[in-house]
C-alpha cells in the first residue's frame, strides 16, 4: 500500500476514534479521498476508451486482475449502496441521477459475481464518460453525508430490517462471491463502514488500477520509437513511468493533457506536415509551439536534442542520454542543456 495513503488512512482512523478530534478525522478522510480520486481522474482524462476494457493481468490473484472500467464501477457501486441505502437511507445516486440508464451497464450490482472474460465483456458495454460522472457524483454525495455526521453517529448499527432491505434491493448478487457483502456490512457500525468502503477499499482498488494502467502503458510502448516528436527521449523523461509516449494513444505529457483535443501541438504539427519529428523541420530554431513555448525552461534542451538528431541520428542521442543520466537526473540534465540552444548541442556532442 502506498505509504502516504496508508499513513493518512491510519491518521484518519485515530482521529475518528476520539470525539475531540472527530471532525479533524473527517477532514483528513476527505483529503485522502480527494487524493485518491485524482488518480482516477488522471486515468480517465488521459487514457483512450479501449484501455478501460483491457485486462493485462488475467491470471493474477489480486485486485489487479480486473479492468479499469470494472474497478471504477465496483468501487462506487459499493460506496453508493452503503452511503445511501445504509447510512443516509435515501435513494442511490445510480437511480436518482438515472445513471442506471446512461452508463449502459447490464447490471446494477457491485459486480463481485463477475470474473475473467465476464468482466471484459461487461467493461466493453460501459460508457466511460458517464461512468466517471457517476463516480464523481457518488463521491461528492458521500462526502456531504460524511460532513453531516456527528461523533455519536459512528456507533449506529444495522438491524434485520436493513439486512432484508439490502437483499430486496437487487443491488447485491446472490452469487456466493457477492452474497457475503450484506453480512459484512451489517456486522459493522458506521465507523466500521467508514474504515472500509469509504477509505481502505478505495486505496486497494485504486492502487490496483494504477498497476493495470502502468501495464497497459508498457504494452503500448513496446516496440515504439522512444524519441518524442519534440526531440525528448521517453526512455529518460521523468514521465517515463506514467506516459505511454506521444507516439501512442497513451500520452500523458502536459502539452497533450492541456490541449483541448488531447494532442500536443508539436505532435499535431508534425503529423500535418508528414514529419517524423520536429528535427525534420526547418523552422525548428524559431518555433514556439507546444513544448517550445518560451516560458518552458525545457524548450532549448528539447531543441538541442533535435539538432543533435539531425547531425548524428536518434540512436546516438539515446547513447548520449544514457551517459548524461549516469551523472545527472532528468531535471538537472534539462537545466544543463537548456541554458542555450547552441551550447546545449555542444554539451551533447562532448558527452
Amino acid at each position: 500500500m502506498d505509504k502516504n495513503w496508508s499513513d493518512k488512512n491510519k491518521q484518519m482512523q485515530k482521529l475518528l476514534a476520539r470525539e475531540k478530534t472527530f471532525k479533524e478525522g473527517i477532514s483528513t478522510l476527505l483529503e485522502l479521498r480527494e487524493e485518491l480520486f485524482s488518480q482516477i481522474t488522471q486515468i480517465v482524462m488521459t487514457y483512450p476508451k479501449q484501455a478501460f476494457c483491457q485486462m493485462p493481468y488475467p491470471k493474477a490473484s489480486g485486485f489487479h486482475n480486473k479492468t479499469l472500467a470494472y474497478s471504477i464501477w465496483h468501487i462506487f457501486r459499493i460506496e453508493d449502496i452503503v452511503a445511501h441505502e445504509m447510512i443516509a437511507e435515501d435513494r442511490q445516486i445510480l437511480f436518482s441521477k438515472k445513471y442506471d440508464k446512461s452508463i449502459g451497464s447490464p447490471i446494477i450490482t457491485t459486480g463481485n459475481e463477475l470474473a475473467g472474460d465476464e468482466i471484459v465483456e461487461f467493461s466493453k458495454k460501459l460508457n466511460i464518460t458517464k461512468l466517471y460522472k457517476y463516480a464523481s457524483n457518488a463521491k461528492d454525495s458521500t462526502d456531504r453525508i460524511l460532513q453531516k455526521l456527528e461523533y455519536p453517529d459512528l456507533k449506529r448499527r444495522f438491524d434485520e430490517d436493513m439486512y432484508r432491505k439490502l437483499q430486496e434491493s437487487g443491488c447485491i448478487s446472490s452469487d456466493e462471491k457477492a452474497s457475503n457483502l450484506i453480512d459484512y456490512w451489517c456486522s459493522k457500525d458506521v465507523e466500521g463502514l467508514i474504515r472500509m468502503p469509504f477509505s481502505r477499499h478505495w486505496i486497494m482498488h485504486i492502487e490496483a488500477m494504477l498497476r493495470i494502467a502502468s501495464r497497459i502503458r508498457q504494452l503500448a510502448r513496446k516496440g515504439i520509437d522512444p524519441i518524442a516528436y519534440c526531440g525528448l527521449s521517453c526512455d529518460h523523461c521523468f514521465l517515463g513511468l506514467y506516459c505511454g509516449s506521444c507516439r501512442t494513444d497513451y500520452n500523458v505529457c502536459s502539452n497533450a493533457t492541456m490541449s483541448p483535443d488531447g494532442v500536443c501541438p508539436n505532435v499535431k504539427c508534425c503529423r500535418e506536415k508528414g514529419y517524423d519529428g520536429c528535427y525534420e523541420c526547418e523552422e525548428l530554431e524559431s518555433c514556439q509551439k507546444g513544448f517550445y513555448v518560451p516560458s518552458n525552461d525545457g524548450a532549448n534542451a528539447a531543441k538541442a536534442h533535435c539538432l543533435y538528431i539531425r547531425k548524428y541520428g536518434k540512436k546516438e542521442l539515446l547513447k548520449v542520454q544514457d551517459r548524461l543520466h549516469k551523472k545527472f537526473d532528468f531535471e538537472k540534465t534539462q537545466e544543463i542543456l537548456g541554458q542555450d540552444l547552441k551550447e546545449g548541442l555542444k554539451i551533447l556532442e562532448n558527452n
